[in-house]
């Protein structure tokens, strides 16, 4: 019954915001910047600002997590080093974001001299995402069968090649879906984004630049009630792009998967 009341409350909620939201969409709102405060105009700068901070965020965690993940499930026994990198990685999956936020405010913002910049929120954003990116990506190497990696030994395959040629290739696809949940969480981020990329609405020209992506535009927008008819498009644009790049992604995966099968 709880599970059912949840899902009404967000189907609720998601038709709120698509039917407030949908008119307003129109070819200007996505090609014009904001003015006035984001009265005005329309989300370009946020758009361009959300997928730089999100491809920064992606390509850090990315390696780092697969490759953690491989390191965990093919070159190491369980040992301590192996049950404190879990733990860690579990205690990192519980932090708040605006513990994280605070953490980068202070590290990559102030210490590393970095300032409020895509570069600065996409470091942050990578810490955020990792566990999710190691822990699926562990999973789904554990996933395959040994006997794959005993005939890559039994033809003379090297560790380094039976990881990359008999392993990874059929784990991928639990790999790219632990890379598309740090995507969707990355797009819908605000708290940690406000502290480490700013709110400038202006159009980031480097990744040193401040930027304000839709997440945070959409808070802005609601919360200071600044206006929520550009609000409303604002979060009905957001459902659109997460909805828009899941349907790629599955895309992409389900033509892989055809042409290994």
């Amino acid at each position: 019954m709880a599970a059912l009341s949840t899902i009404g409350v967000m189907v609720l909620i998601l038709f709120q915001i698509l039917s407030e939201g949908l008119p307003i969409l129109r070819l200007h709102f996505f090609i014009e910047s904001p003015r006035s405060m984001g009265r005005e105009g329309g989300i370009f700068s946020t758009i361009i600002g959300t997928v730089a901070l999100t491809f920064v965020a992606i390509l850090f965690a990315t390696p780092l997590g697969v490759g953690t993940a491989i390191f965990l499930r093919e070159y190491t026994r369980e040992s301590k080093v192996s049950r404190l990198i879990r733990f860690g990685t579990d205690c990192l999956a519980g932090v708040p974001s605006i513990i994280f936020g605070l953490f980068g405010f202070v590290f990559f913002v102030i210490y590393l001299n970095m300032g409020w910049s895509i570069l600065s929120g996409g470091l942050t954003l990578s810490v955020m995402v990792l566990p999710t990116i190691i822990c699926t990506s562990e999973e789904a190497i554990k996933a395959i069968p040994y006997s794959f990696r005993e005939v890559s030994y039994s033809l003379g395959g090297t560790k380094w090649q039976t990881v990359t040629r008999a392993v990874l290739p059929n784990a991928l696809p639990g790999i790219f879906t632990g890379i598309i949940l740090g995507v969707g969480r990355s797009i819908g981020e605000t708290a940690a984004v406000i502290l480490t990329a700013g709110s400038s609405l202006v159009l980031p020209t480097s990744f040193f630049s401040p930027i304000r992506t839709m997440a945070v535009h959409f808070y802005i927008l609601a919360r200071e009630g600044i206006s929520m008819e550009m609000a409303y498009g604002t979060g009905t644009a957001l459902i659109i792009l997460v909805l828009f790049i899941n349907i790629i992604a599955s895309g992409l995966l389900n033509r892989y998967i055809r042409k290994r099968t």
